[in-house]
């Protein structure tokens, strides 16, 4: 039962952060009726700068999230303008070769400059485990379940 537990609130917590994504390609759809295939690789253009001003601008978490904030939302502006916006008034399956394209772009293009090698996040917020009747839980998951306070 204690295995089902947890595995139910690894599941949760895994499952809300997919949720984030798609409520992404959601609103992105919604607004410009657009299948954006870059918009996963926006947010790696994002978590790649996050990595970088913590490592060796050593930002402090919040500093680096708006950074990255800012450095995916001026991303998104450009290739809005530079792709898609000559776009808008053709048929859409060339508005959705162009965004696999951008996807492409970006991906392979961060692989050239930065290589493919794995690396790990710094652990910005210190983890703490609570044991709770033979269930782990850290503050992390914890953080990630809790709903946005408005």
């Amino acid at each position: 039962m204690q295995t089902l537990i947890q595995q139910l609130i690894n599941g949760l917590s895994l499952g809300s952060i997919y949720a984030l994504l798609a409520l992404g390609y959601t609103m992105v759809y919604g607004i410009i009726k657009l299948i954006n295939f870059a918009h996963g690789d926006i947010y790696m253009l994002g978590a790649f700068w996050g990595y970088y001003v913590i490592n060796y601008w050593h930002f402090n978490f919040i500093f680096a999230l708006l950074s990255a904030m800012l450095v995916c939302a001026v991303s998104g502006v450009i290739i809005e303008y530079l792709a898609y916006r000559p776009l808008r008034h053709s048929p859409r399956i060339a508005a959705l070769i162009t965004a696999i394209g951008v996807s492409y772009f970006l991906e392979n293009g961060m692989s050239y400059l930065y290589g493919s090698s794995t690396r790990s996040f710094p652990q910005i917020i210190k983890q703490v485990n609570y044991h709770i009747g033979g269930v782990q839980i850290s503050n992390i998951q914890i953080l990630i379940l809790s709903p946005p306070a408005c």
